[in-house]
């Protein structure tokens, strides 16, 4: 996991962020699926961060972190188990499905979960169906 700070160009206000790899914000930035918080811009870059120096006695907080962090993961992955149990899957079809059940083509007594991009869920929004995104942890140890 590396941690960067981001700025918007926008609305010029910085936050910070936690990526996979280094690798993974530059496929995120590319696919331009990084937005602002504050204003949804899509001009968001790295910024300049201070180095971190580590301090023995700031190991007491950093095991607090991780049990922070540890219970986040298991409220997310408590939340997956959730609409993998009552929620229909349909993949990257997730926009067409959704249309499908909101203008009544299709009835299903479930709802459904799946991928979409940012420009899918504008659109979706703008047409009034109601759509949200969640975090979402694959299923495998890091």
């Amino acid at each position: 996991m590396i941690k960067y700070k981001l700025a918007c160009n926008n609305c010029k206000i910085s936050f910070d962020s936690w990526f996979a790899s280094s690798k993974e914000f530059e496929k995120l930035k590319k696919k331009k699926l990084l937005n602002c918080y504050s204003c949804n811009s899509l001009e968001v870059d790295k910024s300049l961060m201070a180095p971190t120096f580590i301090n023995k006695k700031k190991n007491i907080n950093q095991t607090s972190e991780l049990v922070k962090y540890q219970n986040v993961k298991k409220t997310i992955k408590n939340y997956q188990k959730f609409v993998k149990d009552n929620f229909k899957y349909v993949g990257e079809n997730f926009a067409y499905e959704a249309r499908s059940i909101h203008y009544g083509e299709k009835k299903n007594s479930k709802g459904i979960f799946g991928n979409a991009s940012k420009k899918d869920l504008n659109e979706l929004k703008e047409e009034g169906i109601n759509t949200h995104m969640i975090p979402w942890i694959e299923d495998k140890d890091n």
